[in-house]
């Protein structure tokens, strides 16, 4: 097989592998239902086979954050009422919410560099990606720790509500939700950055996906408060709706200072 193919071959290969393995543990561990563990195979396999492996890992990294966060005094999470699942568990509705995104600018990606298309500037598709899942981050570490504050907030009207209410902020789960984009476009940045032509070379440019983190962790709780809290959004589609804010804002703060 002549090297220019086996080498896309074997990387569609270590995609396949890892989503199976991943995907396997993630539901016999019951860190996700089986509608999840079958979306997250599906999400992985787009995001790595259109993006890379590299951009695979960061979305494990955050998976695997996720859960940790999930599990972070659970009983305590339990005893209020305000967990994830029964047992911390994340439905196929969950995992699409918070990886449908970062998969279709995966394919985004692969378009305009494969085939030179202009759908986005060049060297910011692995930016956007960056910046989908610091918006992710923050808001899982936000919801998940923050929600262990008892001095919540809601963000509308500043009025004290009880912990776990949509639009529900406190400055602990704001610490968290900033954390969360930081060290999310850390990583992403020590990650993506070596091996690929399609982030920019300045390392400067990394405040992006935080500031993007950040400010669509405050979009999606002032969509809890409004839109969700009336029915119009759920908490799925609202994690999708602020994902989605967040790519675009990517491009727009990109575009700003190019």
């Amino acid at each position: 097989m002549p090297p220019e193919i086996w080498g896309p071959v074997l990387e569609i290969v270590i995609v396949l592998v890892l989503c199976s393995v991943i995907s396997l543990i993630t539901y016999f561990k019951k860190m996700l239902t089986l509608t999840g563990s079958v979306s997250a195979f599906g999400v992985g396999v787009i995001v790595g086979v259109f993006g890379s492996v590299m951009w695979l890992i960061l979305l494990l990294v955050f998976l695997l954050s996720s859960f940790a966060a999930t599990k972070y005094k659970f009983a305590a999470k339990e005893a209020w009422g305000v967990q994830e699942g029964r047992r911390g568990e994340r439905k196929g509705g969950n995992v699409l919410a918070h990886g449908l995104i970062p998969a279709v600018i995966s394919i985004i990606a692969f378009l305009t560099v494969r085939f030179d298309l202009p759908l986005l500037p060049t060297g910011i598709t692995g930016l956007i990606f960056i910046s989908a899942i610091s918006v992710a981050a923050a808001d899982t570490l936000a919801s998940e720790i923050g929600v262990l504050s008892d001095k919540t907030y809601s963000i509308i009207t500043r009025e004290r509500v009880r912990p776990g209410t949509n639009g529900g902020v406190s400055w602990f789960g704001q610490m968290w939700a900033f954390f969360g984009a930081a060290y999310t476009s850390i990583i992403g940045w020590l990650i993506l950055h070596p091996f690929s032509d399609t982030l920019a070379d300045s390392i400067w440019i990394i405040w992006i996906p935080i500031v993007v983190g950040f400010v669509g962790c405050q979009i999606d709780s002032v969509l809890g408060a409004t839109l969700e809290a009336r029915g119009v959004l759920n908490k799925d589609t609202n994690n999708l709706v602020t994902i989605a804010m967040g790519a675009i804002l990517a491009v727009l703060l990109y575009s700003f200072i190019a």
